[in-house]
């Protein structure tokens, strides 16, 4: 007995500390993410310079997500920054007397192609104020340079190298994985949808001759504006460029400084004295390098007193899906009720409707797009499409007043699918389970992802989809003033970036969101007399930290475990919402 009371109060003891070490570990969490969350002022010196080095994913918004990147092993966060608050800092960098120039220091963006694009011209507008751009890397990848090649000076370490080989896209096929499964992916596409390859990965194990078609010209697209730019900032013609990429020819310092890549291969403390040198500091005194989160809370003097008029940002950002949204999906009523709450506000004015899509549920998409043809009729609306806006993003957007995009916004893919796993042999063959069915009528088990479609269901299917689709290209045509058979010859389902996107009449102009912001104030007449408000509104911290608290960290503890091949986890999750009618991008497809 005295055994049983000692183990049992070795027992007790021990998960008393347990608790009690918890405890203080989730009280040291909360304590870093307040201190995080905090609104500390900065200050800034003199002749600062700011140091721009981002290792976190940038998204269009900034994240108010307490847990959203955060390491648990490390009790700091790797939170996504915004695009917004990025060109915002930029501008104030301008601006600020205080701020000599910009010192970017990264071997890579973790952005997508239009983002950086957005980011790069902005870049180019503080160029404009006569301060100094110098970049710096151990190493620079591909879309990094694309962003160093605007600056003043490039440098690179004696040891680096410049990866510079053009651009890939890259598909993930799951038809064999499916097949070894016994399971069937019943797939009905439009009218001759043959370019809408979202489905290529459930059907085929190799990409279609349609789908290559359309990638080699969106590819070529791009790299096309990726090349120009750099030929224009560092004198090197188009042809000795793309010598250079198929070549290989940067995997050396010497090398990248022979082709005119950069103006140095140097040691890290080499350039931070000659960031001493333009600033005027001494070799034996520090320089001040203000980083990106910290200038975020550096304030600047406010000359103007609150301004009542209203922009209304509304970010859509992630894939389609019916219902409620959160930060990795656009949900349809969560997107409509803050187009709808930004129309209903009497200081709202003008709308930017911010989209980062490859689109999604079909019907979904059409719950949001009514709302921005009820709010087009109240204000003007303004569509600003991020590194996607295509299918389901596209259909979103089309009754917007005015389209913005950047050349290389992946865009178009106007084109629908339907899909119906067949699950029958996988249950009956790997699992040894048999279903029956005890039916009213013929089409009972219509839809039933136990048993095929009969040939009947199908064309039933077919029909549906023939419909959703003809109506897709009917509201092309009357928002953007085409012919609708025009749209339906540049439509079924293919893709196109925002070069060719003008050029068909898709988008009106080349523009990142700022241009979008400044359009519609033109628009609404407002001139300069504006503030800026963002919805769909954002959580207040408690809120957020309780949910958290009840399940949802689990993907953020998993995003952060698997870091760069978390991509591939979400293209698994991404197959479990294929179902039923989707407008949808080619979204297992990777550029790099």
């Amino acid at each position: 007995m005295k055994q049983f009371f000692k183990f049992m109060f070795a027992s007790f003891a021990g998960t008393i500390l347990t608790l009690i070490v918890i405890f203080l570990m989730f009280a040291g969490m909360i304590a870093s993410l307040v201190a995080m969350s905090g609104d500390k002022e900065v200050k800034i010196k003199e002749h600062s310079i700011l140091h721009i080095s981002w290792n976190t994913e940038i998204n269009d918004r900034s994240s108010e997500n307490p847990f959203e990147g955060f390491d648990f092993a490390t009790m700091k966060s790797k939170k996504p920054i915004g695009l917004y608050g990025i060109l915002q800092n930029i501008d104030k960098a301008a601006k600020d007397s205080r701020i000599d120039g910009i010192f970017l220091d990264m071997e890579s963006i973790p952005a997508g192609m239009a983002t950086t694009e957005e980011i790069r011209n902005k870049l180019l507008e503080f160029k404009e104020s006569g301060k100094f751009i110098v970049s710096y890397a151990n190493g620079y990848d591909q879309k990094a340079y694309y962003l160093a090649s605007l600056a003043d000076e490039i440098y690179l370490n004696t040891e680096g190298s410049v990866l510079f080989k053009g651009l890939q896209a890259q598909l993930m096929f799951f038809k064999g994985m499916l097949d070894k499964l016994d399971i069937d992916m019943q797939i009905v596409r439009g009218p001759n949808n043959k370019y809408k390859s979202a489905v290529e990965p459930l059907m085929l194990e190799h990409v279609s001759k349609a789908n290559r078609e359309q990638l080699e010209e969106l590819l070529n697209s791009i790299w096309g504006k990726f090349i120009t730019a750099i030929s224009e900032n560092r004198g090197i013609s188009i042809e000795e460029l793309t010598m250079i990429a198929n070549k290989l020819e940067l995997s050396t310092a010497e090398k990248a400084l022979e082709y005119k890549f950069i103006d140095g291969a140097v040691y890290r403390d080499e350039v931070i004295a000659m960031l001493k040198e333009k600033t005027g500091i001494k070799e034996d005194e520090k320089l001040d390098l203000v980083s990106y989160g910290k200038y975020t809370s550096a304030k600047v003097k406010e000359t103007e007193g609150l301004k009542r008029d209203k922009i209304a940002i509304v970010f859509a950002e992630g894939s389609i899906v019916q219902g409620k949204g959160d930060g990795t999906n656009i949900g349809s009523e969560t997107t409509a009720e803050a187009i709808s709450k930004a129309r209903k506000n009497e200081k709202v004015k003008a709308i930017v409707f911010r989209v980062n899509s490859g689109g999604g549920d079909a019907l979904a998409s059409e719950v949001i797009r009514r709302e921005v043809e009820l709010a087009s009729k109240d204000m003007p609306v303004i569509v600003s499409m991020g590194n996607l806006a295509a299918s389901g993003g596209y259909w979103i957007s089309t009754s917007a007043d005015y389209i913005f995009a950047q050349p290389t916004t992946i865009t178009g893919s106007i084109g629908v699918f339907g899909i119906i796993p067949n699950l029958e042999g996988f249950f009956n063959k790997k699992l040894g389970i048999n279903v029956d069915n005890i039916m009213t009528n013929e089409n009972s088990n219509f839809i039933d992802v136990m048993k095929p479609l009969s040939p009947y269901q199908h064309a039933k299917l077919d029909e549906v989809i023939s419909k959703i689709y003809t109506d897709f290209t009917e509201l092309v045509a009357t928002s953007r003033h085409l012919d609708v058979t025009y749209v339906d010859s540049i439509a079924k389902g293919r893709v196109w970036s925002g070069v060719d996107a003008l050029e068909l009449g898709l988008i009106d102009s080349f523009g990142g969101i700022e241009d979008a912001i400044a359009y519609a104030a033109e628009k609404a007449e407002l001139g300069d007399n504006y503030r800026i408000v963002t919805y769909p509104q954002q959580k207040e911290f408690i809120e957020q930290l309780m949910e958290e608290l009840t399940g949802q960290a689990s993907q953020t503890i998993v995003k952060n475990e698997l870091g760069e091949y978390y991509k591939y986890y979400q293209n698994i999750q991404t197959l479990k919402e294929m179902k039923g009618v989707q407008a949808r991008l080619p979204f297992f497809m990777e550029i790099n």
